[in-house]
């Protein structure tokens, strides 16, 4: 078996096989056909399955490889852009270098998006896309495991339960992310586990440690193999989460009952919601690479590094007026343990904007979410805005 089989994307010569295998899932053709034609497909069933897997057959036909794959791809992210949000924007690209590949270590909102929208900034600027680290946690159906492996993502086994099974697949996947930056293959990867559905962007030193646990037996230093990886922070931040209400819900039921049972469509439910639902403006923001000249000095573990992560995550995140008028609705003090911090006027932060219009759309937005789950909708938009200004920066 070749290494990394059971993680890695699919290769060019898997390609023609896996989407003939696709065409023939009735589960993805069935899914398929309700969200395009959910009306027709609940009366004629069979035939709108039939007809979706024509169309799909004659749209990919030309498909040989990967890039093929990923062509076809970049249009319906393009048109995903343009009809659900007013504006993408990105910043930092000046400190990366086209011939250089690049661990990207990024804040995690939207399952499907965020990973797209750094490719999208690398595509747009003439630069490698990134392989997509994806937990098997959204991979439960066959044909999502496919879709996902075919637009270059590799696997992270989180679901494992046994100590040294984890061990196991830490090692490998560590290995892996090693094994594709030192081969010119740029990664995206979030900086925790799961989405920050409470808008605290924070990341987990476990992860740190894993890219480490590969390495630990070659005898160098834990800061020369982080700096080997180039890991570059990337901050996204949407104006606002089509998902919002639904975190909210979550967060609310966490705190009431302890825990939080997912429906087995959910995530596939999110995914879909968090590509088809507006945004407004959307920034990405790339950090300066833990490597090199500029390279911060104090790499020396897992927790200084996260720190450093954290730092330009935080500092380079970029404020929309939703964050402002949450933070506004909460008050200075509302979340505890947190020093009183110092916001600028919402009005110097944007002084080219229309804030009285944003105002009401903000409002508009936060009406359509069951008052109930108000205080952790407010709460999610309002972090950003602590974090940015915690250590008055």
């Amino acid at each position: 078996m070749e290494a990394f089989d059971d993680i890695r994307p699919y290769h060019d010569h898997e390609v023609r096989p896996t989407l003939a295998r696709l065409l023939q899932n009735k589960d993805l053709l069935s899914v398929m056909a309700q969200h395009r034609h959910p009306d027709l497909t609940r009366k004629f069933s069979g035939i709108m399955t039939w007809l979706t897997a024509m169309v799909l057959k004659h749209k990919t036909r030309h498909i040989q490889n990967v890039r093929d794959f990923q062509s076809i791809i970049e249009p319906y992210l393009t048109r995903v852009i343009k009809t659900t949000t007013d504006k993408v924007t990105f910043s930092g690209l000046e400190h990366l270098k086209k011939d250089k590949a690049y661990l990207f270590l990024s804040n995690h909102r939207d399952i499907v998006l965020d990973p797209a929208l750094v490719n999208y900034a690398l595509y747009q600027n003439g630069m490698e896309t990134c392989q997509i680290a994806i937990g098997d946690n959204l991979i439960k159906r066959p044909y999502v495991s496919d879709l996902m492996r075919l637009n270059k993502s590799f696997i992270v086994k989180r679901s494992l339960t046994g100590r040294r099974e984890k061990l196991t697949a830490f090692q490998n996947l560590s290995a892996y992310i090693h094994h594709c930056i030192d081969s010119g293959q740029p990664v995206w990867i979030a900086q925790s586990e799961g989405r920050a559905k409470d808008g605290n962007d924070q990341t987990d030193p476990a992860i740190i440690k894993m890219f480490n646990v590969s390495r630990r037996d070659k005898q160098t230093a834990f800061a020369d193999n982080i700096r080997s990886l180039n890991i570059v922070p990337v901050s996204i931040s949407y104006e606002f989460d089509p998902c919002d209400c639904s975190k909210a819900r979550e967060l609310f039921e966490k705190q009431q009952t302890g825990e939080y049972l997912k429906a087995d469509d959910e995530d596939l439910k999110s995914i879909v919601m968090g590509i088809e639902g507006y945004k407004g403006h959307v920034h990405v923001a790339f950090g300066k690479p833990l490597s090199g000249k500029q390279a911060p000095q104090n790499l020396e573990n897992a927790i200084s590094v996260a720190k450093e992560v954290d730092h330009q995550i935080h500092h380079n995140y970029k404020l929309q007026p939703s964050n402002l008028f949450a933070w506004e609705a909460i008050g200075n003090n509302v979340i505890k343990q947190e020093p009183a911090i110092q916001v600028p006027d919402i009005s110097t932060l944007f002084p080219d904007t229309d804030l009285k219009k944003k105002r009401d759309e903000f409002t508009r937005h936060l009406e359509r979410c069951p008052e109930v789950y108000r205080p952790w909708f407010l709460r999610m938009y309002a972090q950003p805005v602590i974090n940015r200004f915690r250590y008055g920066s």
